[in-house]
């Protein structure tokens, strides 16, 4: 008994001395972290507040992980809320699905309503849409399956196994997949996926040293047979009037010699295209390309002064119809990306909401709209979304974020950092090791089968065939007033 006491003892003097170190060291530190906090000039707070000052970052920083999960309610958080990212969580998993008990939507000023027809269609009176071809006179015209795509992401802002899981994903849904300014990877291509190439003002893989096409390049690009169409790259909804940015830590070899840039160093595309400062030289460049490549060739811009656009369509019809661009792809000012300056993501150009509307009315009051076709993108990642667009005058809609979801992003809001916890946006192998692109490819092929789905559900409960035959008389805005009124009497 003696000895088992004596055992005891020891044990306890063993963990109060341990007790006492641990204590003897937190305070050590915190004296150490006082006298840092006291004597350093950069923070106020940890200035005047030395050491309880250090929580106030730590707290914010939890902040964000907090209102995700336990404060912010369903329809509340930016730039897309829980109730869309479940949403496409779930109809990425298992396809189009049911919801009970009723909407959560909060129907107030500015929220779409569509009319839905007296006496809709039922399953097979719906009339086969005819097919829509964009760019009839290129010398390898485009006839698109999907009238809903994945919009431009660049391999550099995604991860390799992102890129290979939307490449497959794509070819599995049958829609065209668009590569971002960074170039043409192995990794878009081998999903055997519709391509669209996207020109950067950068022009990464097709560009000389100083930054004007290198038309070698892109004739070696477009032999393959996959690339589809060219889009020259104006601006994007994030950054309008600044070209992409690609932080030094996501330049890897590989992506360095895809773009033909230095490896570690950030890739900042500029502002415009070096050829292009104004409308004549714009339709020379795209009518330029057009030739070289071969294919349908179109620009992507964010709306923002619309007499630039009625110069464009000026000279258009000073030159005729052939000179047009074959599409215009029209990214809404609030779009998204891996990385731009607040200030423009903010409050630079306008929004697809008034953007899309504004281009169609401009080019069918110029008798030019059956010659160039409407890509609507920015946020349009739900059905009734693609819907108003298809309403606004869009002929085919792109979505980049939606997708983004359907491969398990969490919108951490950590794309520049290069520390994506889902490994969607980096390149840091550990992280990626947790995407699987065989099957996330199943889950981009659900979502755009999906949204395919419950866009023409929702054509065919307007009375119409297709999503295109859908006007602005088939959605209502709802007004300060509670009362909503057809599209076509809000948009005058």
């Amino acid at each position: 008994m003696n000895e088992f006491t004596d055992l005891t003892l020891r044990g306890l003097n063993i963990l109060g001395s341990l007790f006492l170190f641990l204590i003897g060291l937190i305070l050590a530190l915190v004296i150490i972290l006082f006298f840092i906090d006291i004597t350093q000039t950069k923070d106020a707070v940890r200035r005047n507040y030395p050491v309880i000052g250090r929580f106030r970052k730590i707290f914010s920083s939890l902040g964000e992980f907090f209102r995700q999960y336990f404060f912010a309610m369903d329809r509340e958080e930016m730039p897309f809320n829980r109730a869309e990212r479940d949403w496409i969580a779930d109809v990425s998993e298992h396809g189009s699905e049911t919801i009970p008990f009723g909407s959560t939507r909060n129907l107030t000023a500015g929220a779409a309503i569509f009319a839905n027809g007296m006496f809709p269609k039922l399953e097979g009176e719906h009339v086969p849409h005819k097919p829509f071809v964009i760019g009839k006179d290129a010398k390898f015209p485009y006839e698109p399956n999907s009238f809903f795509n994945v919009s431009a992401m660049s391999f550099g802002s995604l991860s390799k196994p992102a890129v290979q899981a939307l490449s497959h994903g794509a070819q599995l849904a049958g829609c065209w997949l668009n590569t971002g300014e960074g170039g043409v990877s192995p990794y878009h291509l081998e999903g055997g996926c519709d391509i669209v190439f996207q020109i950067g003002t950068g022009k990464f893989g097709v560009r000389n040293e100083d930054m004007t096409l290198n038309d070698d390049l892109l004739r070696k690009i477009c032999e393959h047979e996959k690339i589809r169409m060219i889009e020259i790259k104006l601006s994007q909804g994030a950054k309008p009037g600044k070209g992409g940015i690609l932080p030094a830590s996501k330049v890897t070899e590989e992506i360095a010699e895809i773009r033909g840039i230095e490896a570690g160093k950030a890739a900042i595309s500029p502002n415009r295209h070096v050829e292009v400062s104004n409308n004549q030289e714009l339709l020379d460049f795209v009518d330029h390309v057009r030739k070289v490549s071969g294919r349908p060739t179109g620009i992507k811009l964010v709306l923002g002064n619309v007499t630039p656009i009625k110069e464009l369509i000026a000279e258009i019809k000073k030159r005729g119809p052939d000179s047009a661009p074959d599409f215009i792809t029209i990214d809404g000012g609030d779009g998204g990306t891996g990385a731009a300056p607040m200030p423009l993501i903010d409050n630079m150009g306008l929004t697809i909401r008034e953007s899309l509307p504004t281009i169609d009315d401009l080019f069918r009051d110029a008798g030019l709209r059956d010659r160039v076709a409407l890509i609507a993108s920015g946020k349009l990642i739900t059905p009734a979304e693609a819907a108003w667009a298809f309403c606004a005058g869009a002929d085919f809609v792109n979505s980049a974020r939606g997708f983004m979801f359907a491969l398990g992003c969490i919108q951490a809001l950590k794309c520049n950092t290069n520390t994506c916890p889902t490994g969607v946006t980096t390149h840091d192998r550990r992280l990626q090791k947790g995407l699987n692109p065989e099957s996330k490819a199943v889950k981009v092929r659900n979502y755009c089968d999906t949204m395919r789905h419950e866009v023409e559900m929702i054509a065919h409960s307007c009375g119409v065939d297709h999503p295109r035959d859908l006007t602005r008389d088939h959605v209502f805005i709802v007004q300060q007033n509670g009362r909503s009124k057809p599209f076509s009497d809000v948009w005058v």
